[in-house]
């Protein structure tokens, strides 16, 4: 059986707002109900934290699996010190906000948001929202993972053509010849051929 999802909620700093004031008393029946929904969906609230300068490292201690933003204005205040908190290990976050100004959405979205909710807090509407928050995330990390790995691979290939330009010259090998002399030579060492690629190239500088 998996385990629950464990979640960190972002929400104002209430010490320094005043409770007797409207939209005060909103922020906090919505953080209340945010909460209780987040409960009764069998969620696990791992802490509830302020967007301040000390939420990187608090992140980097709790490592929730999730990360909620409940705003009722200033979302892109708050989005910064969370997207700033995750920026070295990313983690799939989703806004719950009043607000009506949407203009910063694109912004928030290539910031790593995946799911941006206005006025969307019904407790029944959680579950879902955070499971498509969920596989969001983990499809656009696939696809990091698959461009980093086209990536890595045009590197590579690089690196041996590099290598196979230097045996070709200075040995007077053909191509054929000179892929096949690498290919035997991370063999015998028992490793891969970007290596030995490489260890040849660094060698070629130093001997200029």
């Amino acid at each position: 059986m998996s385990h629950p999802l464990r979640i960190v909620v972002i929400v104002p700093d209430l010490a320094l707002l005043d409770e007797q004031e409207e939209h005060v008393r909103l922020q906090l029946e919505r953080s209340r109900s945010l909460r209780v929904g987040l409960l009764e969906a069998q969620y696990d609230i791992v802490d509830t934290l302020p967007a301040d300068v000390f939420l990187s490292e608090r992140i980097a201690q709790l490592r929730p699996d999730l990360i909620i933003v409940d705003t009722e204005s200033e979302a892109r205040d708050a989005l910064e010190h969370v997207v700033m908190a995750t920026r070295d290990e990313r983690r799939p976050i989703v806004l719950f906000t009043n607000d009506p100004d949407t203009t910063h959405v694109r912004d928030a979205v290539a910031a790593g948001v995946c799911a941006y909710i206005v006025e969307g807090l019904a407790p029944q509407r959680i579950r879902p929202i955070l499971q498509v928050a969920m596989a969001r995330f983990k499809h656009e990390q696939s696809l990091r993972a698959e461009l980093q790995d086209a990536r890595d691979e045009l590197k590579d290939r690089k690196t041996i053509d590099r290598a196979k330009g230097i045996l070709m010259e200075r040995q007077a090998l053909s191509e054929k010849q000179a892929y096949d002399r690498l290919r035997k030579l991370a063999m015998d060492k028992g490793i891969k051929m970007v290596q030995i690629a490489q260890r040849m190239i660094d060698a070629a500088e130093l001997l200029g």
